[in-house]
């Protein structure tokens, strides 16, 4: 592909993507009605330098501010939200997603907080896949199973950013370029990711991607959320909701037997809003391999833009409604979060502080024929939306 090209497809027409999200994708507001206004004060994007990389390549963090008074952080490593405000009944904005407060923790041990994720998101069987006659091993990084994009997937990289404003929003529009054969994906693979806040306290993320051989392709952002705004809670009193009348079953390496399950009758049922903790402590199989949720659901009306998910925190009122285009939802509580990651200004994080909804195609989906497809060939182009928006409970 002509450099040419790349940069027609992977420049502003990302962020044209991603603002016809807020023209044509309406959702239905719940809670507290939120009053028109005019903006009081401009939107705004802070340029800072975040830190080097071991390899001494600079990190540079970007915080988009709305007129609101939200604010998101953004670094390049990674293009991880390190930082994410979000109003509570009394109009107090605090940060609720975990995080740390240096390069150096990110870079030594990160649980994928706040992070993009790929080539592919979740996991992979065995790390292997066919494309054709073709059989292809990733990097095993997650007992007998690839994860996450392996030893080193988009997480662990330096995206370019470039920042975009207007009257309406501001954006961040993050790139990268992955190798042939990294991570033991074929083809090169031009990837564009953007960050739109706008003045609804909605951040909307667009996932676009081209290459120039036949793979797979299954991102994702990978925020940890705690509505209370204090990561010595944990979330297991917020009131979550998905979209979702089916979830997969699991193996005991947590990779799906192929089942499309009902949820109705069993504690993976939220197709009504209840507590995550609930259920959480049932004797059930599923939860026992998971050691909680740590499952992807089958969201219902697969293929359009709609709201799949919604989360409550009773007690601060914080609301957090999702949508998106993807079929599936992954949900994973902080299981494995053990008291060993440090909290900004002290402690550490500990067991089910933080829940994950991330939004993707379903795990294992190459091995699995009657999933849907996560092939990506020249001439294509991937597209992926899914937007965060929060508001206040009554």
């Amino acid at each position: 592909m002509k450099k040419s090209t790349f940069k027609a497809i992977l420049s502003f027409p990302a962020y044209l993507f991603i603002l016809l999200l807020l023209t044509h994708c309406k959702q239905e507001k719940s809670g507290k009605a939120q009053a028109e206004s005019t903006p009081t004060a401009a939107f705004e994007i802070k340029k800072s330098d975040y830190g080097k990389m071991p390899d001494g390549q600079a990190v540079e963090q970007y915080i988009l501010k709305n007129p609101q008074g939200m604010e998101i952080a953004v670094i390049t490593y990674g293009g991880i939200i390190t930082s994410w405000t979000a109003p509570d009944k009394a109009g107090k904005y605090e940060n609720v997603v975990l995080g740390f407060d240096s390069l150096s923790q990110y870079v030594a041990n990160n649980p994928y907080f706040g992070a993009i994720i790929g080539r592919y998101g979740n996991r992979i069987a065995k790390g292997q896949f066919k494309l054709g006659k073709a059989t292809f091993q990733l990097e095993n990084n997650d007992g007998p199973n690839h994860l996450h994009g392996g030893v080193k997937g988009f997480d662990k990289v330096v995206w370019q950013a470039f920042p975009q404003q207007d009257s309406t929003a501001v954006s961040l529009v993050l790139k990268y370029v992955s190798a042939d054969g990294e991570g033991g994906y074929p083809g090169k693979l031009y990837c564009t990711v953007t960050y739109l806040l706008d003045n609804d306290n909605a951040l909307h993320v667009a996932y676009e991607a081209v290459t120039d051989k036949e793979t797979i392709v299954n991102l994702t952002q990978h925020s940890y959320f705690n509505l209370s705004g204090n990561f010595s809670n944990t979330i297991l009193d917020h009131e979550l909701m998905m979209a979702a009348d089916q979830y997969l079953p699991v193996d005991v390496t947590l990779i799906p037997t192929g089942e499309l399950a009902p949820v109705a009758g069993t504690p993976f049922d939220f197709t009504t809003a209840k507590a995550i903790g609930r259920d959480i402590n049932t004797t059930d199989e599923q939860l026992e391999r998971g050691r909680g949720y740590d499952h992807c659901w089958v969201l219902n009306n697969p293929g359009s833009m709609r709201q799949v998910a919604s989360v409550t925190h009773p007690a601060t009122g914080r609301r957090l409604e999702i949508s998106s285009n993807e079929p599936g939802l992954q949900f994973y509580c902080g299981n494995f979060l053990d008291g060993t990651l440090p909290m900004p200004g002290g402690g550490t994080y500990g067991h089910r502080t933080g829940f994950c909804l991330e939004t993707q195609h379903y795990p294992d989906s190459p091995n699995q024929y009657s999933f849907p497809s996560v092939l990506l060939r020249p001439g294509e182009k991937y597209s992926s939306a899914t937007v965060f928006k929060f508001l206040v409970a009554e």
